[in-house]
């Protein structure tokens, strides 16, 4: 972060967190969007440009992460915020790269790998990937090939071309959640339907670890994989937020 908020003031020692520096957060409108402000100064991106956002709906749910910060200020906590300055500063000089990256993860997608049991799992993943696939195909024109197990299948390359082709129509904000979203659930797929409203990102994410839920429910919850889940869960969260922000 630069020096518009003044998050490099002091001399802090490698990994020290910084300190809050503001008192109030509040969202104001620009001439390009709508910007937060600390104690009336425009949040910077490391990259230096003012933090200016499509929607007030977006600039509020990022104001909300800096007013939520304690004595301490713990960015790696910050998802929307740090989203926002991948849209600003990381996705306009590599279009290109990103929607690349959705398509590799089109190219293996999570939901076209069934299990070939027990069969308890294979309906569950049958109920809900099938009908995302359906309108993946009767919406978007993306025909994908199912795979039993875990041998890697190739995808038409006509829908690699098709998904990196849609990613690359949308604008920067958009283009960074679905890129986000699709590395978060490992599917393209799934990204594109939060993306499209098809359903939640919350629920989304739930779509890409049914074979966690399963076996949670078959064995118990580990502790360590639980903490994980969580924290992504969070991450779900706020894509929910951001895309019905951004709408």
């Amino acid at each position: 972060m630069s020096e518009g908020p003044g998050i490099k003031r002091g001399f802090r020692e490698p990994g020290d967190k910084p300190k809050r520096f503001y008192k109030q957060v509040d969202v104001a409108a620009g001439d390009a969007g709508f910007q937060v402000k600390l104690d009336n100064r425009s949040v910077r991106t490391p990259g230096g440009v003012v933090l200016s956002l499509p929607t007030r709906a977006l600039a509020e749910q990022i104001a909300e992460e800096w007013s939520g910060q304690g004595e301490i200020l713990d960015l790696v906590s910050m998802h929307a915020t740090r989203l926002a300055n991948t849209a600003i500063d990381a996705v306009p000089q590599a279009r290109d790269v990103t929607a690349a990256s959705v398509a590799h993860f089109a190219a293996s997608d999570l939901v076209c790998y069934f299990a070939e049991a027990p069969a308890g799992l294979v309906r569950r993943q049958v109920e809900t990937w099938e009908p995302i696939l359906a309108r993946a195909e009767r919406e978007l024109g993306l025909t994908f090939v199912r795979a039993g197990g875990i041998v890697h299948q190739a995808q038409p390359q006509a829908t690699l071309d098709a998904v990196k082709a849609l990613a690359l129509a949308l604008d920067d904000f958009h283009l960074a959640a679905l890129a986000f979203s699709t590395a978060l659930y490992g599917s393209a797929v799934l990204g594109l339907a939060a993306l499209n409203g098809w359903l939640g990102a919350e629920a989304a994410f739930d779509a890409s670890r049914l074979d966690e839920a399963w076996q949670e429910d078959q064995w118990g919850v580990d502790a360590e994989a639980a903490e994980r889940t969580a924290r992504l869960r969070t991450e779900a969260r706020m894509l929910e937020r951001w895309l019905a922000a951004l709408a």
